[in-house]
């Protein structure tokens, strides 16, 4: 028999019961769906987080924090107590022939406080920077400007607000620049306001940026540092100026043994890779579990043949009194199988994808996130080939029975 008759014979089979057909494919298009809208939305996810890093961290800055490398979410939270970067290290970095493709250094104090301006409150973040945020975190005010070099040298009580703060204390205020808030009993006079950028890795708009030097002295109180962020003066050189830094840090620690550095670097690379590791980790598992009722459905679509092969004994046995071969029969129900679910695949890739794309435009309208919709094409084909395998595969049971069967004693099947 021609495979182009054998195909044409499993349609017509399939067409036979539409209905049961429908019903046997559920368990495909649902396990292929999820799958779909998994790998989508992760990538969604994933293009979102490392668009956010390349927003906020230049590829040509580098990040030294305090302690060890941080292993988790728990040793990122712990370095921001730790006390191993101070003045000494600021002034090391800034010495050219310690790392000389550095063209800016900036410490950073980072806390938290009560926000008041005459009767309103609002409680924000703090940041102690320098002049050069403007160029590593594209802190770029939309109105006033931001601080200098020499209020940053001389202890200015200046403060530049992101968007929410002002909503917070000044809502319906036209005139913001040149008030004055106060944290933690100091007065602050606003001379910038950052553009709204919503929800990211850090909330520009619900943070408070002010001179480092008066965040160490009247804020924190504390005389190191949480971070202090580098500029190279290329791409190229970030991982030379890497080394560099190390070197320079192990010096003025007194280390000589790397093992025992109390300092980290991390870098727009290091940052992205990680993201991409860990999304990829949890991409791969979430598929993993959605791949459970690809089995399921392959276990439903065995007994479903099983139940059609019965119900077409009489069938089988007319064919086969007309000619068929048992490699005939075998093929048929074989081709029956691999047809509905590699058809179950193609539908629950529609309406993955579908619906995926209706969650990216629902996030970007209520989440005022830039999440972008991203086709899993890897996805679409591992679908639709792991469909057409479970097919193939808990069809051939079914098939060989009704290959087996015996034209006479089919023929008198009731």
């Amino acid at each position: 028999m021609q495979i182009k008759y054998s195909i044409k014979t499993a349609v017509n089979g399939l067409r036979t019961h539409k209905s049961r057909s429908a019903l046997t494919i559920l368990g495909i298009v649902i396990g292929i769906t999820s799958i779909i809208m998994v790998m989508a939305l992760g990538a969604g996810a994933q293009n979102l987080i490392l668009g956010e890093i390349q927003g906020t961290i230049g590829s040509k800055v580098i990040e030294i924090r305090p302690g060890k490398e941080p292993k988790g979410p728990t040793d990122m939270m712990g370095i921001m107590f730790l006390d191993s970067l101070k003045q000494k290290d600021v002034d090391a970095l800034s010495k050219k022939a310690n790392v000389p493709s550095l063209t800016g250094v900036m410490p950073l104090v980072v806390g938290s406080e009560t926000i008041t301006y005459d009767s309103e409150t609002y409680s924000a973040s703090y940041y102690g920077v320098n002049q050069l945020a403007t160029r590593m975190y594209n802190m770029i005010p939309v109105a006033g400007r931001f601080m200098t070099e020499e209020e940053v040298k001389g202890f200015a009580d200046v403060a530049i607000i992101g968007n929410k703060v002002r909503e917070e204390l000044f809502a319906g205020k036209d005139k913001v620049l040149g008030e004055k808030i106060r944290i933690k009993g100091k007065n602050f006079r606003i001379i910038g306001i950052l553009p709204e950028k919503g929800s990211g890795m850090v909330s520009f708009d619900t943070i408070v940026i002010v001179p480092y030097t008066t965040a160490q002295q009247y804020l924190s109180g504390k005389k190191y540092f949480q971070h202090i962020v580098v500029e190279v003066d290329s791409e190229a050189n970030v991982p030379r100026a890497i080394e560099d830094i190390k070197t320079t840090i192990r010096d003025s620690h007194n280390i000589t043994n790397p093992e025992d550095d109390d300092f980290s670097l991390g870098s727009q690379a290091d940052a992205m890779k990680m993201v991409s590791s860990v999304m990829d980790t949890l991409t791969l598992f979430l598929v993993a579990v959605a791949a459970i009722s690809l089995i399921v459905g392959g276990v439903g679509i065995m007994n479903i043949m099983l139940v059609s092969v019965t119900e077409r004994t009489k069938e089988i046995g007319l064919r086969k009194a007309l000619g068929a071969t048992d490699s005939d029969i075998l093929i048929q129900f074989l081709l029956e199988a691999v047809i509905l679910t590699a058809l179950g695949g193609l539908i629950g890739i529609i309406l993955g994808s579908g619906l995926s794309l209706i969650t990216s435009v629902l996030i970007n309208k209520f989440a005022a996130l830039n999440w972008t919709f991203s086709f899993p094409w890897g996805g679409a084909f591992l679908g639709l080939g792991v469909s057409s395998l479970i097919g193939l595969v808990f069809g051939i049971y079914p098939a060989r029975q009704a290959a087996k069967k015996s034209p006479m004693e089919a023929l008198r099947y009731e």
